[in-house]
């Protein structure tokens, strides 16, 4: 017996019931292409859209460029076509859901840059018809998605909550982490009302299992929690690089400090200095939440402290290798330096907001001969990075490979990211000398060398 339906299947709710729904992610980054291909492998159909062109291109042809979506998980999903990029934003019309998951970067006054995302909001706002859900995943200061994204999906002359649904939810994409996903990091949803929270829950629940999914009162909540998440890990990273600084005054080891710190099982959790905070997130979205609170009169005098505490960091740390030269009777100009790695974190090819690339720049004013070394980073393009600070004069440099001879050339071997393919061992071995800026060392010579200093 067919079941007769008492609504048109043209009803949203409907569609998702039946599994019919399209979805689109405008997008195709670190947060948008993860998401695209979850959806895919769940049988849903898929379109991803993104204004570059190139991007586009590889992504129909199974090629992807990030490290979490391997090829061999693409490539089916295409050639089934159960994904499939566009540039052509007009097809969003034959969308169900819409995702935005776009860049949203600060100034170099360090003001929220919410561009992409009210470029994309007027993508759809061209096309869009009733029915339709639209789903903000940027990062972005609370606020947005009713003050901004809503007026701009409503000049189409539909209303958000009567024609069309809205709600927020934050992204949780860790580039490399293998253990969490887009499938299996619990979600928060915070819809513009009622129903289009529980529209946004049912999408999501084509993804991971319906507990994993946390619904909150409103879009402001969910813009909030997300940047608590970062603003949690900004705070309590500048305390441990406070706690850096004066530990080396006091001829103390931090990494030491923090480990037996660590032993207590209840009311502590370890956070691990270092020459700087990367990626999307942590270096920006303290900013935004500051920017806001501004609004209202508010001032995060503890918020904006750690990020400037974080922020000067890989000054710092520069200025502890020109001591750790000038101690071995060597100034930083002219000086043979080696960086290891250049991403914002190990095992992954994101460059942004890197402070590796901070240091490099650094290094290079004052003179140094510097080279770098990164298995997932071949060629560097300085004055192209999203890090303001790094927005210097172009040019482009390239991985040199590490032996025993570059080695033992160097007058200072720096290790800014301990990516696993490193053989430490051979570094400690040949190095002359070896600054250390994130412990990556002390597995493997214990706490004490003459010839390796930590930060």
């Amino acid at each position: 017996m067919i079941e007769v339906l008492s609504v048109t299947e043209k009803d949203l709710d409907v569609k998702l019931k039946l599994r019919k729904a399209n979805i689109a992610v405008i997008g195709l980054g670190y947060v948008g292409l993860p998401l695209a291909v979850g959806f895919a492998e769940a049988d849903i159909q898929v379109t991803g859209y993104d204004i570059d062109e190139m991007r586009v291109q590889e992504i129909n042809q199974g090629r992807s460029h990030i490290l979490d979506v391997a090829n061999q998980v693409l490539q089916p999903l295409v050639k089934k076509g159960k994904l499939a990029a566009s540039h052509d934003f007009s097809n969003l019309r034959n969308d169900d859901v819409i995702f935005i998951c776009v860049p949203t970067p600060f100034t170099k006054a360090k003001d929220p840059d919410i561009s992409y995302i009210e470029s994309a909001a007027i993508a759809v706002s061209e096309v869009l018809r009733p029915e339709q859900l639209i789903v903000l995943q940027s990062t972005t200061f609370p606020g947005t998605t009713m003050e901004i994204v809503r007026p701009i999906l409503e000049k189409s002359g539909l209303r958000a909550g009567i024609d069309f649904y809205l709600a927020f939810s934050p992204e949780r994409i860790d580039p490399g982490n293998k253990n969490y996903s887009a499938k299996n990091t619990p979600k928060i949803v915070g819809g513009m009302d009622e129903k289009s929270t529980k529209l946004a829950c049912e999408v999501f629940e084509f993804l991971m299992n319906k507990k994993d999914i946390h619904p909150v009162s409103s879009p402001g909540v969910a813009e909030m929690c997300k940047l608590l998440e970062n603003s949690f890990r900004s705070v309590n990273i500048a305390l441990v690089n406070e706690l850096a600084m004066l530990c080396y005054r006091m001829k103390l080891d931090v990494f030491e400090v923090i480990d037996a710190a660590a032993t207590k099982p209840f009311g502590y959790m370890p956070f691990y200095p270092g020459p700087g905070v990367g990626g999307h997130c942590i270096p920006v979205d303290p900013y935004y939440l500051s920017w806001k609170a501004r609004e209202y009169n508010f001032y995060t005098n503890f918020i904006e402290l750690a990020a400037e505490v974080n922020q000067g960091m890989p000054l710092y740390a520069i200025n502890r290798l020109a001591e750790i030269l000038n101690f071995n009777g060597k100034a930083i100009r002219n000086s043979r330096i080696l960086i290891m790695g250049v991403t914002f974190k190990k095992n992954i090819p994101d460059t942004r907001n890197s402070p590796a690339i901070e240091m490099l720049q650094i290094l290079l004013e004052r003179g140094a001969d510097v080279s770098y070394t990164d298995p997932f980073v071949l060629t560097l393009h300085l004055g192209e990075s999203d890090h303001p600070a790094q927005n210097k004069e172009s040019h482009e440099m390239h991985s040199v490979k590490i032996d025993e001879d570059l080695l033992r050339t160097c007058d200072c071997v720096l290790i800014a990211v301990p990516h696993d393919r490193f053989d430490l061992k051979q570094v400690v071995e040949h190095s002359s000398l070896v600054f250390d800026t994130v412990n990556a060392t002390g597995k493997i010579i214990g706490r004490s060398s003459d010839k390796i200093h930590k930060l």
